[in-house]
């Protein structure tokens, strides 16, 4: 057997033994042992994609779904340059990927070989662990150091606590395809059952107690983990929870979905300065609740991995890896506040958006409230996530999920493929034309390759919307051209070119008819830039109006102060 085939069957066996089930996969020459030990072997389901980026943000999408490691393999040279973007968003959201960037041998590198770059520490400190793993010899001892070497690498990307990115570097000699030889001066075969090293996980450290206190309220942003028992415990204690859309938290009694107007509201905001937050995941949607979070006496972050703790504001106080919300004894005036001003908050939104038609808010809306339980909604950064932030009502039976590590757009339409394929029903995403566009080549599946259960629900404002929003707007000579950035791409060819039912949605009702069927179909919404503008401000406005009616009535800004 010689030795390219021999590690690669080797290091795939292992990380099965490890755990993995899914491989991604952007075909090369150099990668061929990877190729062909992924394809041979049964347990694992292989994905097979033509661009890198897409791969590489499919694989993505199915370790951000199943939280669970993906291996993603490449060809040497700007092959592995290309699964950067995604290696990126993983170390930034800590999504556990295994990236297998095939190489030239030593003697190759330096010396003008086609294909051949340095790939050494090639994604710098975006992994959480880099391993140049040598080329492979036919000599005693090489199975112990791959297997070994192969579960340190699944284990650092599993985390826990601290899951991300793990790169192995493989250099391959010739020949890279079997041989027809099963010789070997060792047993390739593994341990008897099992992975080569059981890595066992020690529990927590005790939790961070907190002072009782009504006075406190639950933040959660993307990435949380162990939402459902900080929500079950702030509902105890009688605060409100104040949840990103990905964070999971958005439901229940005490979700309050309009905080974005009530932070914004000067008037409210000052009335309501907690004595104690706790911060779950990374919030980073609202400028006003960020601007709240330092008011807060004291800011808990809660972060399962003492090294990495989200603090984006600077005004966290205490950082643990687990907090005890008691309950606290006192009336409910706290609590009751956040409630009927998001009751009063809502109902005027909710008012300009009934009136709006075809409007980006409205479909984020009406989008969220129509989708079956047991549904995944992924969703585009810039305003899709953003709309779905201000706009959409609390509600049970949906995951959400976006790229929100390093919020780009690259990579969406893949990265939502793959979380449809990891999900165990029915899936949808929320994207912008641009991020559409981006990631077309995420429409290209092969006639062989699993196919995802997927409507890509599509915003055409023809062009990008977040700026009409932002102070470029104002610069009126060089917006539309630098800013503003129209296509004039027609969406329906783009999903035609790949064979991608495609449906144009004409009218509001008409949304969850548009969105009914089954496999990969494009759903296209066209709305306005500069209508869109105008009507997030009537949003704000209606909002802050009512919040403002509802403190003059009630008198509760003046008895929350004191």
């Amino acid at each position: 057997m010689n030795p390219a085939t021999a590690l690669s069957s080797v290091l795939v066996d292992e990380l099965v033994r490890c755990g993995l089930t899914e491989v991604v996969l952007a075909p090369g020459s150099r990668s061929a042992p990877l190729a062909i030990a992924a394809h041979a072997d049964p347990r694992v389901r292989l994905h097979v994609r033509v661009d890198e980026r897409s791969a590489s943000f499919l694989a993505l999408g199915l370790a951000r779904r199943s939280e669970r490691p993906v291996a993603l393999v490449c060809t040497s040279g700007t092959a592995a340059a290309n699964f950067h973007p995604a290696v990126i968003e993983a170390h930034e959201s800590g999504v556990p990927l295994l990236v297998l960037t095939a190489d030239r041998p030593p003697e190759l590198r330096g010396t003008g070989a086609s294909q051949t770059i340095d790939q050494i520490n090639l994604y710098g400190g975006s992994v959480r662990w880099f391993a140049e793993v040598g080329v492979p010899e036919d000599r005693p001892g090489q199975v112990a150091y791959w297997r070994s070497l192969t579960c340190r690498a699944y284990q650092r990307a599993l985390g826990p606590g601290d899951p991300g990115p793990v790169h192995l570097n493989l250099a391959f000699r010739e020949p890279l395809i079997p041989d027809g030889d099963d010789t070997w001066s060792e047993p390739l075969t593994g341990a008897a059952s099992g992975p080569w090293v059981r890595v066992r996980v020690a529990p927590p450290s005790a939790a961070l107690h907190v002072a009782p206190t009504r006075r406190g309220v639950l933040v959660v942003g993307d990435g949380a983990a162990n939402v459902r028992r900080y929500v079950a415990a702030a509902g105890m204690a009688g605060w409100p929870v104040l949840s990103e859309p990905t964070g999971g938290a958005r439901y229940g009694d005490h979700s309050i979905s309009a905080y974005h107007f009530l932070l914004g509201t000067p008037e409210f905001a000052d009335a309501h300065v907690p004595d104690v937050v706790v911060t779950l995941g990374r919030p980073t949607l609202s400028r006003p609740l960020l601007a709240w979070l330092r008011r807060a006496t004291e800011h808990i972050v809660v972060s399962p991995d003492m090294s990495r703790w989200p603090d984006p504001t600077r005004s966290a106080t205490q950082v643990a890896a687990a907090v005890e919300i008691p309950v606290a004894a006192g009336d409910d005036s706290w609590l009751r506040s956040w409630r009927s001003a998001e009751a009063a908050a809502r109902e005027a939104v909710d008012a300009v958006l009934d009136d709006s038609g075809v409007s980006e808010p409205r479909l984020a809306r009406d989008l969220t409230d129509a989708l079956p339980n047991n549904a995944l909604l992924f969703c585009a950064s810039s305003m899709p996530i953003r709309d779905l932030d201000q706009a959409m009502r609390p509600r049970r039976g949906l995951r959400l999920l976006a790229n929100r590590g390093a919020a780009g757009i690259d990579g969406l339409v893949s990265t939502a493929v793959g979380a449809a394929l990891a999900h165990n029903g029915p899936s949808y995403a929320l994207l912008g034309d641009l991020a559409f566009l981006h990631d077309q080549n995420g429409l290209i599946l092969g006639p062989r390759e699993p196919r995802p259960d997927l409507c890509l629900v599509v915003v055409n404002n023809d062009g990008g919307g977040i700026f009409s929003l932002l102070p470029q707007a104002g610069l009126t000579a060089p917006f539309e051209r630098v800013f503003g950035t129209p296509h004039g791409v027609d969406l329906a060819y783009v999903a035609a070119a790949t064979g991608t039912p495609y449906t144009l949605l004409s009218s509001a009702g008409d949304l969850p008819k548009a969105i009914r069927g089954e496999g990969l179909r494009v759903v296209e919404v066209r709305t306005d830039r500069a209508e869109n503008a105008r009507l997030h401000a009537a949003l704000r406005e209606a909002a802050q109006e009512a919040v403002m009616s509802f403190l003059a009535t009630t008198g509760e800004a003046e008895h929350l102060a004191t």
